[in-house]
């Protein structure tokens, strides 16, 4: 089966890659196989991947990573609504979440 993917272009999740220590917690603890492992750092696989349910940033011990649990879905339906768009959200520079 596929990996399941959301929205295209909505997840808030980030990955500050220089804080991550390699602890591997978002990798055990995420449900949707969205980080990896290579050269001793987490990376973001993809990002689509992410449902917010928000555990890898709870477990991250050193705070690489955010994201606003729920919030991308959500936000991207609804602006695309009110926008007459496609669902996206764009929040670099607005206040769309």
């Amino acid at each position: 089966m596929a990996p399941l993917q959301y929205i295209k272009n909505v997840v808030t999740l980030e990955l500050e890659k220089e804080k991550c220590s390699g602890c591997l917690m978002c990798i055990n603890v995420c449900p949707h196989n969205v980080f990896e492992f290579r050269e001793k750092k987490a990376h973001i696989l993809n990002k689509d991947y992410c449902m917010e349910c928000g555990a890898c940033a709870k477990n991250c011990e050193t705070g690489a990573i955010t994201v606003k649990s729920g919030v991308g879905c959500a936000a991207g339906i609804i602006n695309g609504i009110l926008r007459g768009t496609e669902p996206s959200c764009d929040c670099s520079g607005s206040s769309c979440c």
